[in-house]
């Protein structure tokens, strides 16, 4: 029996992120280093997908580049979702959309491009004089 890997992207803001998932025991990798080397908040961000299933059935490879250290981690958050998603079935897509959409609907907001005539996308020079 040949073990089927399931690769699955999630994006979030600029970050991009790409997670393969396969029948094994328990190994959480991202970024090609242990889960446990990150920092507590970004760790609770990834793993929380795999507190509704059987974290130690699967083992995770997560890649992501783009953004900062926290839209990575979400996109991360919802390749790992998408993935397990695939593997599980409907019964655990209906417990992620229950729990929080944005494990499996990736985030439509983008930052606003800068505009001239000002200092940011909205705000205007003001004029001071006398």
């Amino acid at each position: 029996m040949s073990k089927k890997t399931i690769v699955a992207r999630g994006k979030r803001k600029r970050a991009v992120a790409r997670a393969a998932v396969r029948p094994g025991t328990g190994i959480f990798l991202y970024n090609d280093r242990s889960i446990e080397s990150y920092p507590q908040f970004i760790k609770q961000t990834l793993t929380s997908p795999m507190e509704l299933t059987d974290s130690k059935k699967y083992d995770v490879q997560v890649s992501s580049n783009g953004g900062g250290m926290m839209g990575q981690a979400q996109a991360a958050r919802t390749a790992v979702a998408k993935a397990l998603v695939e593997f599980e079935g409907d019964e655990l897509k209906k417990q992620f959309v229950e729990l929080d959409r944005s494990f499996l609907v990736e985030d439509p907001r983008r930052v606003e491009p800068k505009k001239f005539k000002g200092p940011k996308a909205r705000a205007r020079f003001t004029k001071s004089y006398r």
